[in-house]
């Protein structure tokens, strides 16, 4: 059993600045090469999240009748818990600023609900954490009574990719995903910004289509998880394995005890002998006092409870680095509550883990929007800008709820803005819409400000002197 280090996965760049017809094959065969071997990667880690793991080709010289193959998939347990606690909610689109139409917003969100975005956010984010990287689709709908003008598709990454150019900005020259057909040649779909190529490979590449489309935009978007396309549980692949091993040594170490070898000193046994102690569970023999006989078990039982603290230690090693919060540390007994709980058990790394998901999952988004709301200006005559939309992921906020909206009171008592009072106190995962949509209702504690007493019960200084 060899445990696999992986790196990351290479982002695919050319010197091109435009791909036409005439650079397009040269384009694709250099780009190919680095993206089979991201594939390959990819298809890795996407096996091992499964539980197909080193540790099932495992084998042992000793003793092979007793070889324990025991796979604990904690790769599925980190993919499945950052993909609940970012994409456990919908993901909202809500109305950036006060200049925004109010009335349009909603109903982007309702077309993201027929086309099951928030299932395919979580398909979406499955991937990138799996792989490091992620890829969605967008094209105009063609069935004519659809729910939604537009299409959205979720693309798997070991057969898609997106080439990008290597100078100023980083701009995307390409998207290309591909299948085998039933003759078994690759066809290649090739979208640019304003060109769709189909390329078929046999021998040799050829262009059998080429049309032109009005998206203005390459409607294959790459989503990655961070920089390097590092997936959630890449940089822990060796401790997992570390403590699958763990885990099936341990097993092996009772099966062993359990299935001993027997020695006999000074006294022969036959195999029809031996067998009948196994039945009948005794056994006579003979003994002097210049030759003792004896029979006796051979075993050396594994220390258990050192395996456990090192297999902890692993497992803990794991959720740090990972930015998982630590559920074992449950099992004591503390006197600490709250916001101390939060603190100690690494829910704040999995917060902070979690906000940087978003930042760079927007950036992607945005650019998915840019087409969407293209295709609802050309089919539907619905006119929304980019910055009129802001992207709200939603998550528990909560926990110290007392805490939290006794901070926020005493803001407002204190003649702090509303609007920074709500952003501050940590209690809204939309803190600007929850500001304009309660400006009726804080509109005392503005009018309030001109009158706050100060906090000593004493009169205020600008009321002048009191007799």
């Amino acid at each position: 059993m060899k445990s696999r280090v992986l790196f990351g996965r290479e982002v695919i760049y050319s010197a091109e600045t435009e791909i036409t017809r005439n650079n397009l094959m040269d384009v694709l065969s250099e780009t190919l090469s680095i993206h089979k071997t991201n594939s390959e990667e990819i298809d890795y880690l996407y096996k091992y999240y499964r539980g197909k793991q080193p540790i099932l080709q495992r084998e042992k010289k000793i003793r092979p009748e007793i070889n324990n193959k025991i796979v604990e998939n904690h790769a599925f347990e980190i993919v499945e818990f950052k993909k609940g606690y970012v994409f456990g909610e919908p993901i909202q689109y809500v109305r950036r600023g006060e200049t925004a139409e109010e009335n349009k917003i909603p109903i982007l969100n309702e077309y993201m609900l027929m086309v099951d975005k928030a299932y395919k956010d979580k398909e979406l984010a499955e991937w990138f954490y799996i792989c490091g990287t992620a890829y969605r689709m967008v094209l105009p709908s063609l069935e004519e009574y659809a729910d939604a003008p537009f299409e959205t598709d979720v693309l798997d990454p070991r057969y898609t990719f997106v080439v990008y150019n290597n100078g100023f900005g980083k701009k995307p020259l390409m998207g290309v995903k591909y299948i085998e057909t039933t003759e078994g040649k690759m066809l290649y779909s090739i979208y640019t910004s304003n060109t769709y190529f189909e390329v078929l490979q046999d021998k040799e590449f050829k262009i059998v289509k080429q049309e032109p489309h009005v998206l203005r935009y390459i409607p294959i978007i790459e989503y990655p998880a961070n920089a390097s396309r590092l997936g959630a549980f890449e940089v822990v692949l060796p401790l997992l394995d570390a403590i699958n091993n763990t885990g099936s040594n341990r097993q092996d170490g009772v099966d062993q005890f359990i299935q001993s070898f027997m020695k006999f000193i000074n006294c022969d046994i036959d195999e029809e002998t031996f067998l009948a102690l196994k039945e009948l569970g005794a056994l006579k023999v003979k003994s002097d006092s210049n030759n003792p006989a004896d029979v006796d078990v051979i075993s050396q039982e594994l220390d258990q409870s050192q395996t456990q603290i090192t297999k902890d230690d692993i497992y803990r090693a794991i959720l740090i680095i990972c930015g998982m919060p630590d559920r074992h540390q449950n099992a004591r007994s503390t006197s600490d509550t709250g916001t101390a709980v939060y603190y100690r058990d690494g829910w704040t790394a999995a917060e902070a883990r979690a906000k940087d998901i978003e930042l760079i999952f927007k950036k992607a988004e945005r650019q998915f929007l840019r087409i969407v709301l293209r295709i609802l200006k050309d089919t539907v005559g619905i006119d929304i800008k980019l910055n009129e939309i802001d992207i709200k992921f939603t998550r528990n906020k909560i926990d110290s709820l007392l805490v939290k909206t006794q901070g926020l009171q005493n803001m407002l008592e204190a003649g702090i803005h509303p609007k920074i009072a709500i952003a501050v106190c940590n209690l809204f995962s939309d803190p600007e819409q929850v500001y304009l949509d309660s400006q009726e209702y804080l509109e005392k504690w503005k009018n309030a400000e001109a009158t706050v007493t100060p906090g000593n019960n004493k009169p205020n200084p600008q009321d002048g002197d009191v007799a």
